[in-house]
């Protein structure tokens, strides 16, 4: 069953500009992973919040992509821009509603 995850990022103001051209690199090979149909992305500049709106194939195929991420050390090379950890929510997409 197809879902939807959302991720929210907030940075540090020091760190947003840095850490918004990580992700251009990144989200590209984010869209190519196995089960990824899109991932779009939200700035708000007053907060220094990043939202993902990611949707896939499954949420199995959206923890394989984490895992390898993980594996990556992505979380390491990230984690110095961020004044927290990443907010994750996942939704079922239900067209019978």
């Amino acid at each position: 069953m197809s879902v939807m995850v959302t991720v929210e990022f907030n940075l540090k103001p020091e760190a947003a500009e840095g850490f918004l051209e990580t992700m251009k690199s990144t989200l590209p090979d984010t869209r190519g992973f196995k089960g990824c149909q899109d991932v779009k992305s939200y700035y708000e500049s007053e907060t220094h919040s990043l939202l993902l709106v990611e949707l896939w194939d499954s949420s199995e195929d959206q923890q394989a992509y984490l895992k390898w991420r993980a594996d990556g050390g992505m979380m390491e090379a990230i984690g110095g821009a961020i004044a927290g950890p990443p907010i994750f929510r996942t939704f079922d997409i239900r067209d019978d509603i």
